[in-house]
């Protein structure tokens, strides 16, 4: 008897698929999957949930869950995991997305909130180098909208070489676009201008950045997104933390698992985690094709400190906002993008003391005011990962193989979601939220 025929055997007979991974696109394909096989959930560490990371502090007396990771989503651009949340009974309460900018060379501060926090720095109004970054503001809008509706530039037109092309100013780049888009992406300003125009181009009009008018409202998850991993847990029969998979061999009746406690069989696996480290799972066993693909998308560090330290934000208060981009002296384009994310303008926390999440932060917090430190990595999206993207199903479900994650999208939450509904559809299984289905899942 072979291997697989022994361990469906020992199983019961229905078929076996491990997820490796719990970040959004693992959790869902474990949920989505879990009706129809015996799925096995793998996380190496601790907890699941991967950048949906809510944690507790003590602020002022209260006892407070605040994310560090995942924040926000709108019903607009995120259709599935309203979707999806709908379904689990998540509760969502109303959040913002306001963007400011404080660089110390030179001394600038704004934000995009009204015109009051658009002159708050009162010499702006005489700066034309800043009068000149809102014409180019209008400028771009307009013409990335256009591009996006269907007058698509070459493909391989990067960013930085279509702001050359059309001559936009500094102020528009530096003050402007790539503060904003490298805080969207989580990567230093440099690494944008490598990214393709045409992708930039459709996120920004798809996510309502191109207009000033009737722009999509933000959500949170009330009580953290910890709410929504729960209740997927809930859902799921082997969830196994802190069992990290370190390899697989694969044959032609299945795949065996190894992780420090041996091997095990299964029918598919569905790798949803970050695609090197799907690469290093996969070892010598990796097809060509596989390393290509997964081996294009690389990963940018990302320091997250979460504390109360206000020096961390815009000087003026007026300026505050909900995403605050900060660069103290120096080239900021050759550092890790700094961000200091505004808990209290995103989840209604309820306390006056800023609690903050300053990514990168270009200089430290005060030591008494720091709460926690995590570790993170984003995808970077250039043009070798948009290339490798579009090659993705000459090896998905290769070999019982799958692949799953946000790195497969723009990025985001709904994009990890996205990607694990394709694994699930080709698997055969329906999207309860989009057929007859979803009565089963919501009982």
């Amino acid at each position: 008897m072979k291997m697989g025929e022994l361990d469906r055997v020992l199983t019961g007979g229905s078929q076996r698929i491990a997820v490796v991974g719990s970040g959004i696109a693992g959790l869902a394909c474990a949920l989505l999957l879990n009706r129809h096989a015996r799925v096995t959930l793998y996380e190496a560490s601790e907890r699941l949930g991967g950048h949906s990371h809510t944690v507790d502090v003590d602020i002022a007396g209260r006892r407070l869950a605040v994310d560090t990771g995942f924040l926000v989503f709108n019903r607009r651009t995120y259709p599935e995991l309203v979707a999806l949340f709908g379904m689990l009974g998540v509760e969502a309460v109303e959040s913002e997305m306001s963007f400011s900018v404080s660089l110390s060379e030179p001394a600038l501060e704004w934000a995009g909130s009204n015109l009051a926090t658009l002159f708050a720095q009162p010499e702006n109004l005489l700066r034309p180098a800043f009068l000149g970054m809102l014409r180019d503001i209008l400028r771009f809008n307009a013409a990335a909208t256009r591009m996006a509706a269907g007058g698509a530039p070459s493909p391989d037109l990067a960013l930085g070489d279509y702001l050359d092309r059309e001559r936009y100013g500094d102020a528009f780049r530096h003050w402007y676009l790539l503060p904003m888009a490298a805080a969207i992406w989580s990567c230093p300003t440099r690494t944008m201008l490598d990214y393709p125009f045409s992708t930039f181009a459709r996120f920004c009009h798809n996510h309502g950045l191109l207009q000033i008018f009737n722009r999509p409202r933000w959500l949170t998850v009330r009580g953290g997104a910890r709410e929504y991993v729960r209740r997927i847990a809930a859902r799921l029969d082997d969830v196994r933390t802190a069992t990290p998979v370190l390899s697989v061999e694969r044959g032609a009746d299945g795949v065996r698992l190894y992780t420090r406690g041996g091997g095990e069989y299964y029918d598919q696996v569905v790798f949803a985690c970050h695609s090197d480290q799907t690469l290093r799972i996969l070892g010598a066993d990796a097809s060509a094709d596989e390393r290509a693909i997964l081996g294009a998308v690389r990963y940018q560090p990302n320091r997250a400190v979460l504390h109360t330290d206000p020096a961390l934000l815009p000087h003026r208060r007026k300026v505050w906002s909900a995403w605050n981009y900060l660069a103290g002296r120096g080239a900021a384009s050759e550092r890790p993008v700094s961000v200091s994310y505004l808990l209290n303008r995103l989840q209604p926390l309820g306390v006056d003391t800023p609690v903050v999440v300053s990514l990168n932060p270009f200089r430290e917090p005060a030591a008494d005011k720091v709460l926690r430190v995590i570790d993170y990595a984003h995808p970077v999206f250039d043009r070798a990962a948009i290339a490798a993207q579009s090659r993705l199903h000459q090896i998905q479900g290769v070999r019982r193989t799958w692949f799953a994650g946000a790195w497969t999208g723009y990025g985001f939450h709904e994009d990890g979601l996205r990607s694990a509904l394709a694994v699930a559809r080709a698997l055969g299984v329906e999207i309860p939220w989009q057929t007859p289905a979803r009565k089963e899942l919501t009982a």
